[in-house]
């Protein structure tokens, strides 16, 4: 046995693993700076997702809506796939509370029930409350029993951000323009209806829903704000 032989066995090492050992070296060497740590892919996956952007057309206006993909994915991605299939449109909003909120997104002019996909997972543990502009799945009293139905809060509403029953009732994003358009639907006048309280005692349409660009989105925006703004070319100086 050689020097270097016996050195390697004396020191707990077995030629084979010196062998393998140097085999790795030179593949890593030849492989380039990448061979060690391309796991920078890894982050890609971690990036938040993007918000959908959404326009309601309705009787009484345009709302445009904002919806949180990433603290309410899976009431986003229903949402979606029910506007993707046109499923909104001319439905109706039959519940209207003035002090409270309104109700759509499943019923007919003739106060029928649409058909829906199976109900889903509720999310309301995800950190977004009930606040006034905000836009939530409507449910029964079992917690995973939403469907298609929507409401918008007209007020701050933190009673329903407390569980009840297992659970409490998940926002899933919010108005961003139009909430002029809510509030004018919040004000019509409501009668009881086929058993049913508080609808609306003249059908407010939803005419149309459906996915828009945040450049459209932010265009709403944009010139909702700049409707709000005062004229500062009247000269005018009031305070009333």
């Amino acid at each position: 046995m050689s020097l270097f032989a016996t050195h390697v066995h004396r020191s707990g090492f077995s030629l084979a693993t010196f062998a393998a050992g140097l085999s790795v070296l030179c593949a890593l060497a030849l492989a380039g700076p990448h061979a060690i740590a391309d796991d920078g892919d890894d982050d890609a996956g971690n990036e938040p997702a993007a918000p959908v952007f959404v326009s309601m057309e309705t009787s009484k206006g345009t709302i445009y809506l904002e919806l949180d993909a990433e603290r309410a994915p899976i009431s986003v991605d229903n949402f979606v796939q029910y506007v993707e299939d046109e499923f909104y449109d001319g439905t109706i909003f039959h519940r209207v509370i003035s002090n409270f909120m309104i109700q759509g997104g499943g019923l007919t002019e003739d106060m029928q029930r649409k058909e829906t996909r199976d109900p889903i997972e509720n999310e309301w543990d995800n950190g977004l409350n009930n606040e006034r502009g905000t836009i939530a799945m409507a449910r029964t009293a079992e917690p995973d029993s939403a469907t298609s139905q929507f409401f918008i809060n007209v007020t701050d509403n933190p009673a329903l951000d407390q569980p009840r029953g297992g659970a409490a009732y998940a926002v899933f994003g919010k108005v961003i323009a139009g909430m002029d358009v809510v509030d004018a639907i919040r004000e019509v006048p409501t009668t009881v209806r086929d058993g049913r309280r508080d609808v609306p005692a003249e059908p407010v349409f939803i005419e149309t829903v459906r996915v828009i660009s945040a450049e459209d989105a932010e265009k709403a925006v944009d010139a909702e704000q700049g409707e709000d703004d005062p004229d500062d070319d009247d000269g005018s100086t009031s305070d009333r």
